[in-house]
């Protein structure tokens, strides 16, 4: 029973992580990436598709991104859906395809930036945190209804704390990667 309350925590810990690398790749840098897109959707007979499945995204030059459609009548579309997603970029549109030119950041806003970075990290951190509170809320359940010994789920909190450092530090790891990269470029 301890073994399932930790196997669950652990999934729901990762997939936070995964969460957090997600919501990491939308915070741009200074550099071009077809993740800047990924959150970027639009109508595409009557089903919310994102650009990725309607066009193909390459990078050129590392400051600029282009979106090739592969229908051509979906061009204007994807610039509108691009310029209502709020995502800091606009489109330069030639007829065939978009080009996205990813102005330099300045110094202000690399720190915006790190600050938004931080704050996902820490709503991960937090997350982890209510993870851990359920995961061992379940146990001294378990403890208190006398369905496991009392060694067992000290045993239990104690590797379920264990756990929680191991992705916290994860949640560390990726945000002083992300902070590097964002002071860095």
């Amino acid at each position: 029973m301890i073994d399932e309350i930790k196997d669950e925590a652990q999934s729901r810990m990762g997939k936070t992580c995964k969460a957090l690398e997600g919501s990491f790749a939308r915070i741009r840098t200074g550099r071009a990436h077809p993740s800047l897109l990924d959150t970027v959707t639009l109508l595409y007979y009557g089903t919310e598709v994102p650009i990725k499945q309607l066009a193909t995204i390459t990078v050129e030059e590392g400051r600029t991104l282009v979106v090739a459609p592969w229908e051509n009548p979906m061009l204007i579309q994807i610039e509108k859906a691009i310029l209502a997603s709020n995502i800091g970029l606009t489109p330069n549109n030639n007829g065939e395809v978009l080009r996205l030119p990813l102005p330099a950041l300045t110094e202000e806003n690399r720190r915006d930036l790190v600050r938004q970075a931080r704050t996902e990290a820490e709503n991960a951190r937090v997350a982890i945190r209510n993870i851990r509170r359920d995961a061992i809320s379940d146990v001294r359940e378990l403890g208190r209804e006398k369905l496991i010994p009392e060694d067992d789920a000290h045993r239990g909190e104690l590797e379920i704390q264990q756990l929680t450092d191991e992705h916290v530090a994860n949640v560390e790891q990726l945000l002083k990667e992300k902070e590097q990269d964002l002071i860095e470029f």
